[in-house]
């Protein structure tokens, strides 16, 4: 076959199996790291007065930041407007091939364009460059060629241009797609930090993940409330006690007043010791066997908290009380572990 056509086949990596050792391997993916570790370390020279000002676009737009680039480009715009997103600053990905086919009606005079290009000549971005001049929008451009047409088009221009791609061909865009990320990430968290955004914040836009229970989920939310609460009077005796804890099946039962304001509590663990003696306890006076000033928390208190509570005390079950001390509910450790803490 000659030369010319073999060029036009696609790669077939089944036929073209070579072999290298173990050291050639990690060898070559030291130097990909190390490559795009200096790509990195070189965008800290260009963290100047053009990223402040990209910034400050950001944080003067009242409407949301659309993401725009092609190929590697915009895989890593889609991240970053992801990423934005999450940290504060609403933010979405338009593909740029489908905005010129009526996806740059979801632009609005009130948004700010973040427009991503290697060569910053990307046809798809060049072809919608003047319906984006026309909306008068301003256009936030990351590129790694400063001279470059999109550049030059910008109202603010981030260089992330690299010295080398890791890639060994020079091809495979790899330094350069890591630097334009990190740069991504830099604004994200600048702008994260200008706008005080909490971890609670965050949060709220990730409910559905661990740290969103983390930090959303309360005491009051998984807690046993009404009727469910276990809980008799100072009068009851024990076997009155014990039919409680069976019945709400918690591991304890409160011990309440007339106003039922939490006095105290009974366990599995007190009953276990009651058991070791050879005293019929059965009718005694729960008052007399019960634990007093024992520790007690609150229904706003985050479930995190309170299971870090329940470890470093070794309990397993907690009264929760308002603040005039009357009983609201109790949570148990199986409570938290049906709600995803343990």
């Amino acid at each position: 076959m000659n030369t010319a056509v073999r060029n036009l086949m696609p790669f077939n990596p089944h036929k073209s199996k070579r072999h290298a050792s173990p050291k050639a391997l990690k060898d070559m993916a030291n130097a990909v790291l190390e490559t795009e570790a200096s790509a990195i370390n070189a965008l800290k020279s260009r963290i100047d007065q053009a990223f402040v000002e990209a910034c400050q676009i950001v944080l003067a737009c009242n409407g949301r930041i659309v993401v725009t680039g092609m190929g590697k480009s915009g895989h890593i715009g889609g991240k970053i407007a992801a990423t934005l997103a999450s940290t504060g600053t609403p933010a979405f990905f338009v593909h740029p091939g489908e905005a010129s086919h009526g996806d740059l009606g979801m632009i609005t005079y009130k948004d700010v364009v973040l427009a991503i290009s290697n060569s910053g000549e990307t046809d798809e971005l060049l072809t919608i460059l003047p319906i984006i001049q026309r909306l008068d929008v301003p256009l936030v451009a990351m590129t790694g060629n400063p001279n470059s047409t999109l550049a030059a088009s910008a109202t603010a221009h981030l260089d992330v241009s690299v010295e080398k791609e890791a890639c060994p061909l020079g091809l495979a865009p790899t330094a350069s797609t890591t630097a334009t990320l990190a740069m991504g990430d830099a604004l994200a968290v600048a702008l994260l930090e200008t706008r005080g955004f909490t971890a609670e914040d965050f949060a709220h836009s990730h409910p559905g993940g661990s740290l969103g229970r983390r930090l959303l989920v309360r005491v009051s939310d998984i807690m046993h409330t009404g009727n469910h609460i276990p809980m008799v009077s100072l009068d009851a005796s024990v076997s009155e006690a014990l039919l409680e804890m069976t019945k709400k099946n918690l591991g304890f039962t409160n011990i309440v007043d007339e106003a039922q304001t939490f006095i105290g509590m009974f366990t599995d663990g007190d009953l276990r010791r009651l058991l070791e003696d050879p005293v019929d306890f059965r009718n005694m006076n729960i008052r007399d066997v019960m634990k007093k000033n024992c520790m007690t928390i609150h229904a706003d208190l985050l479930a995190a908290q309170a299971l870090e509570i329940m470890q470093n005390h070794k309990f397993n079950s907690f009264p929760v009380v308002d603040d005039n001390k009357k009983i609201v509910g109790a949570i148990n450790m199986h409570d938290l572990l049906r709600a995803g803490f343990v």
